[in-house]
């Protein structure tokens, strides 16, 4: 088989999503293209949900730039479709008088990325915050715009919005080969060849391979596992901000949060790994994190596990993002993008297509752009089983199949009407909470398999 479009973009994870959710507001035919068979399937889904300001990138990086532009166009995002966010602030705390030496640094460079409301703390004021705090700590510095963000409903409400408007999606498509042509790209994607006047590489862990098939081997990804511990509700009374280390050169370090879904976060680590695919957490890393997690917020750990999990971060050798639109070549490359890339979506979306216009592309807005509202997740949020009128209209929103996560029958049922409906129980359960709760599917796996089997096509 063989098609063309204006537009392919390669990677179904949270860049791809959001710039297709962009690029379907115009009169383009687009397809997005992705190996797995589902979107989010690679970094996205393992990420720590933090809803990032850029307070702490480098002044002038591209990343800085772009965290800014974003943060407010995700905040609207969030309260137009009901995707579960939380301003919370995050509290970032020293430790020893070589970290409270740099806070006055740190405070500086937030102010010089745009990012004011913050203070300088003493050790009285950071205790204040955050009571339960293990000894010894020097000083902090709070930053309240900084938030929470449920790790999963972006990606979706991009792919939804996307397809809505007219975007084409290929799944379980890997690219094994891509070259240019006179007039455009031609791609193999799975066992079709997919033909386009411009290619955005958002191949994620993948991205320098498919810089490599199209001629400019510009850098290189060196995954970074990042293994995280996700603590039982009954932690959550422990910690109110995101709490953080003071980052290094080479990674943001371990943190302590709460999550928009009732529970506290542990993680991550950072190992870099050569294999693309090593998702496995270790006995070595969990244990690390559980030592510093006894420093950090010591009753914590003695709180019970709910889950572990390992994600990859697309390291590469340059700690800015990777974003190149070659407009003579009509190909566009967003690649590097680590663990700010959820926060940063949508700003990336935006510099894209401005990139792209500047270099030839016809943009005629549609006269119409369909919108989407995603369901009610966070822990802060009314949920169906508690929405006696929506109970009243529909019984199945009353009855809880997922106790853990309180999940009922009418959410799992509507995950299967949406424009990509879930295929698989790891689709089902980042679209509702089903199977993420104490329990991990032990009571419900089987009638949630169940239905699955019964609308999945």
């Amino acid at each position: 088989m063989s098609r063309r479009y204006d537009v392919a973009i390669v990677g179904g994870g949270v860049v791809g999503c959001a710039i297709a959710r962009r690029l379907s507001q115009f009169a383009l035919d687009i397809v997005l293209i992705e190996a797995e068979s589902d979107v989010g399937m690679g970094t996205s889904k393992a990420n720590t949900a933090i809803f990032h300001t850029g307070f702490d990138a480098d002044p002038g990086s591209l990343e800085a730039k772009l965290l800014r532009r974003s943060y407010p166009l995700l905040r609207s995002y969030c309260d137009a479709t009901g995707i579960a966010c939380e301003i919370n602030g995050a509290l970032m705390v020293a430790w020893t008088e070589e970290q409270a030496e740099r806070l006055p640094d740190i405070s500086a460079n937030a102010r010089a990325n745009g990012v004011i409301d913050v203070r300088l703390l003493s050790p009285d004021d950071v205790y204040e915050l955050e009571p339960h705090l293990g000894p010894g700590a020097l000083g902090g510095f709070l930053v309240r715009e900084e938030g929470i963000i449920c790790p999963f409903s972006p990606v979706i409400a991009y792919a939804r919005e996307a397809k809505r408007n007219g975007a084409t999606f290929m799944f379980n498509a890997p690219v094994s080969a891509a070259e240019s042509t006179p007039d455009g790209h031609a791609l193999k994607a799975g066992a079709s060849r997919v033909e386009a006047n411009w290619v955005i590489n958002a191949a994620g862990l993948h991205s320098d391979d498919i810089d490599a098939h199209l001629g400019m081997p510009r850098f290189r990804v060196t995954p970074r596992k990042g293994q995280l511990i996700v603590f039982d509700k009954f932690a959550r009374s422990l910690v109110s901000h995101t709490i953080l280390p003071i980052p290094t050169a080479r990674t943001k370090g371990v943190l302590v949060s709460p999550t928009t879904f009732g529970n506290v976060l542990l993680g991550p680590t950072a190992e870099d790994v050569e294999d693309k695919t090593d998702t496995e957490t270790s006995a070595d890393g969990i244990a690390s994190l559980i030592e510093k997690g006894r420093r950090i917020v010591p009753a914590l750990v003695n709180e019970e596990m709910t889950a572990c999990y390992a994600g990859l971060r697309a390291a590469t050798e340059h700690k800015d993002y990777q974003v190149h639109v070659d407009a003579a070549r009509r190909y566009v490359c967003a690649g590097g993008i680590r663990s700010t890339g959820l926060s940063a979506s949508m700003g990336i979306a935006e510099h894209v297509l401005e990139g792209m216009q500047d270099g030839g592309l016809s943009t005629r807005p549609k006269a119409d752009v369909a919108t989407i509202t995603m369901p009610p997740l966070g822990a802060t949020q009314r949920r169906p089983f508690e929405d006696d009128e929506r109970i009243h209209g529909n019984p199945d929103y009353g009855r809880v199949v997922c106790h853990c996560e309180k999940v009922t029958r009418g959410e799992l049922v509507d995950a299967f009407t949406t424009e990509l409906p879930p295929t698989h129980l790891d689709g089902l359960r980042r679209r509702t909470r089903c199977l993420l709760g104490r329990c991990q599917g032990f009571y419900c796996r089987a009638e949630i398999q169940q239905l699955l089997q019964e609308h999945a096509s």
